[in-house]
């Protein structure tokens, strides 16, 4: 069984230890960002870091957990699997969870409909489909390493496209009170 896991993701190597490696590369700049962005984070901005920065850093996270997973020499395909799917179901919950937090504090609100699918609604539905992945690998272990491999990629261009979006936001505000 073990063999059979090493092999079905030997195909898969390379992208998981590309996708893992652009998560770290990317977690470290969040925190680089973040220090030279400190002195902007008062109270005022607390909900909004708590919404948009934090969430945006365990995304990247958990794509690189997904990846140490995936590379890691385990027992085989239904640890594998189980390990997957334990990991995708605690992503769903802490991204539901933000989503609901965002809805309480009136955030959702005063966002538009794009942010909206880039920092909620995206991630949400991206960990049910590394979910469905992690579960069709039981079955049919290719083409649950193929919804696997694209949940990991949409997480990826999620955390990105939130990444720049802080970015652009911080800058346009840098030096003023808004």
């Amino acid at each position: 069984m073990a063999a059979e896991a090493a092999q079905m993701l030997s195909d898969w190597h390379d992208f998981y230890i590309l996708i893992g490696t652009a998560a770290a590369t990317l977690i470290g700049l969040m925190f680089v960002s973040a220090s030279i962005a400190a002195g902007f984070v008062t109270d005022q901005h607390r909900a909004g870091l708590q919404a948009f920065l934090t969430p945006t850093v365990v995304h990247f996270s958990a794509i690189l957990a997904t990846c140490l997973l995936l590379l890691a020499p385990l027992g085989g395909r239904p640890l594998l699997a189980m390990l997957l799917m334990a990991m995708g179901l605690a992503s769903f919950v802490y991204a539901a969870m933000v989503w609901l937090r965002m809805r309480r504090e009136g955030l959702v609100a005063r966002i538009d409909n794009a942010d909206r699918v880039w920092y909620g609604l995206g991630p949400v539905a991206f960990y049910l489909v590394l979910v469905a992945g992690a579960a069709t690998m039981l079955a049919h272990p290719r083409l649950g390493l193929d919804i696997t491999a694209a949940a990991q990629g949409a997480l990826l261009l999620f955390g990105i496209r939130n990444a720049w979006d802080i970015t652009m936001w911080w800058l346009t505000r840098r030096g003023g009170d808004n």
